[in-house]
């Protein structure tokens, strides 16, 4: 074998071993909550020691930042491709594409979801800036683009808002302004409220709380996004 397959068997490898190390933390998770991540669990369920783990990731606050960054911007993925696919001059299907796809991505991976938006990893300290910068930026903006896409229907019915720019995070406002310069701070607080109706549903959901109430959440929540399309004014294309 050449020195140069050599090395390129190595490596193959070695991105074999690191799926299986981020696959079998997700697993840990779902079974034991997020404290169950630990390198030693990780090494006991793939018959490696300690030691071995370290070689490809450095600390359990390593392996949790690549998770984080990795199901963050499987999500910004297909939220993203969502609402490309959809057509641009409508606005409700658009929105709808994107809050479906959001919802079929966290119930294919509801330990993803869990890590990025539910129970914290205990003492896992994040690096300077956050997991997952790029992605967070591109789900926020998303989010925002729902908002703007509404504005144009919905703006009369928020003339009396008080939200002004020192109410929001300087962080949030670093994302959505250079994106949409031209949205006021009323349109902001909308793109928050879809947020909490998107996000609410969904998480309720993936933990679990629906199913021992309702038999139709999937009914539930298309009727819930009909309603809010309904509320923004915005009208429906035949």
């Amino acid at each position: 074998m050449t020195v140069t397959g050599s090395r390129g068997r190595r490596e193959r490898l070695r991105a074999e071993t690191t799926a299986e190390i981020k696959k079998v933390a997700l697993d840990l998770m779902a079974s034991g909550g997020p404290d169950a991540i630990t390198l030693r669990a990780i090494a006991r369920e793939m018959g490696m020691t300690a030691n071995a783990i370290y070689g490809y990731f450095a600390t359990r606050d390593d392996l949790v930042t690549t998770l984080i960054n990795d199901v963050y911007t499987a999500l910004a993925d297909a939220v993203d491709a969502a609402w490309e696919a959809a057509p641009a001059t409508d606005p409700a299907v658009r929105i709808e594409a994107w809050a479906n796809a959001f919802r079929a991505w966290a119930l294919v991976n509801p330990q993803g979801f869990r890590l990025i938006y539910g129970d914290p990893v205990p003492g896992y300290q994040a690096p300077e800036g956050g997991p997952a910068p790029e992605a967070a930026r591109r789900v926020c903006t998303g989010l925002t683009a729902l908002a703007a896409a509404a504005w144009p229907h919905a703006q009369h019915l928020y003339q009396d808002s008080a939200f002004d720019w020192p109410d929001f995070d300087p962080g949030l406002l670093g994302k959505v302004r250079p994106a949409f310069p031209d949205l006021p701070p009323a349109a902001v607080a909308l793109a928050l409220r879809i947020w909490g109706h998107l996000h609410g549903l969904v998480s309720l959901e993936v933990y679990g709380h629906l199913h021992t109430q309702t038999a139709s959440p999937e009914k539930l929540f298309q009727e819930e996004l009909a309603q809010l399309v309904r509320t923004l004014g915005i009208p429906r294309r035949r």
